[in-house]
């Protein structure tokens, strides 16, 4: 699975707690539930469906959903406030324990995983893809203001200015989301019109930062049966951008429309995907998480025999880049670096 970094949650949940408890209880109270209830939703990675394709598909579904959130608040809040002897306090409980849960999906959904944050209404996995999984400048102001909070002495002179580091942490952690949107847009908008120079028509564009930053941004533009992978660094000189094209495999896609797993995968990707054939095994891509040619969520569906035959299970059959490369490149290519992509 690809939730948001389990360090990034319980920071935000505890920095959540924090704040909305106030004087009202212990900061460790608030900052301890604050984590649990931040680590909650994604609890759901333990539920097995079945195979991996659904597995993938129906993460980040129910536990995610803020209307299943808010019913599950009320009895968690009113044990909270039972166990620590605050029951009247148990509707600030609530409200804290509340956000904390609401927070999560909303902080996921910037992700671009998707989010199925209109459930029981509606299933559409929600991504904005404007931050990575994993993004320390994120984590950090939440960290350092909910250590401070914690640390900060009650009722001594210090107390004040833990809550108030911690209020700045979350300002300056969502100020960070903030950037990131800005820095999404002024990318796309430079891919648009390098693809556009290029003679390059395309139905989709994704823009997504690359792995630990928000200064490199992947960009992937289908064309029909080809897709195009591209990178742009807010550090580049010139508006110019370099983009590699690949097969998409549309022809044998048409071959696996009966089976299930391409459906749920063409549909959770927002049509980000590609088709592939290695020794007579087939199988689809998400291309939106890794980049070529690695991908997380890659999933072998059938064999070739006279013709394409599911495979009883999918097989999850992804792979990562080689750490040690990636790091290296990634360095100097979002520093502006006019280096080609580690393949």
């Amino acid at each position: 699975m690809a939730p948001m970094d389990s360090l990034s949650q319980i920071a935000l949940g505890a920095a959540v707690g924090v704040a909305t408890m106030g004087r009202r209880t212990a900061p460790w109270k608030a900052a301890l539930w604050g984590a649990v209830a931040g680590t909650l939703p994604d609890l759901d990675v333990f539920i097995d469906h079945g195979d991996p394709i659904s597995n993938m598909v129906l993460h980040r579904a129910e536990t995610h959903a803020p209307f299943w959130q808010t019913l599950a608040s009320l009895p968690l809040a009113a044990a909270v406030a039972r166990l620590h002897g605050e029951w009247h306090q148990w509707k600030r409980w609530w409200l804290a324990l509340w956000l904390v849960l609401v927070t999560h999906p909303l902080l996921d959904a910037m992700t671009i995983y998707g989010t199925q944050l209109a459930l029981p209404f509606s299933s559409h996995p929600f991504g904005l893809g404007s931050v990575f999984v994993i993004d320390p400048l994120y984590t950090l102001p939440l960290v350092v203001g909910v250590v401070w909070a914690l640390r900060a002495r009650a009722g001594g002179p210090g107390e004040r200015r833990g809550r108030l580091a911690n209020i700045a942490g979350l300002a300056l952690s969502t100020a960070y989301l903030g950037w990131g949107v800005a820095a999404q847009a002024h990318v796309t908008g430079i891919a648009h019109r390098a693809l556009a120079a290029q003679g390059i028509a395309t139905g989709q564009v994704l823009v997504t930062p690359s792995p630990f930053t928000s200064l490199l941004w992947r960009v992937v533009a289908i064309d029909g049966a080809h897709y195009h992978e591209g990178f742009r660094s807010l550090l580049d000189d010139g508006p110019a951008m370099r983009f590699e094209r690949f097969e998409r495999g549309t022809a044998l896609a048409a071959q696996l429309q009966g089976i299930d797993g391409v459906r749920r995968i063409q549909a959770f990707s927002k049509g980000f995907w590609a088709v592939w054939e290695d020794g007579g095994r087939i199988g689809i891509t998400d291309l939106r998480m890794g980049q070529e040619p690695a991908y997380i969520f890659r999933f072998a569906v059938a064999e070739r025999h006279s013709a394409p035959a599911a495979l009883p299970v999918p097989e999850q059959v992804g792979s990562r880049p080689d750490p040690r490369r990636l790091f290296g490149w990634l360095a100097g290519r979002a520093l502006g670096e006019p280096l080609p992509p580690p393949r």
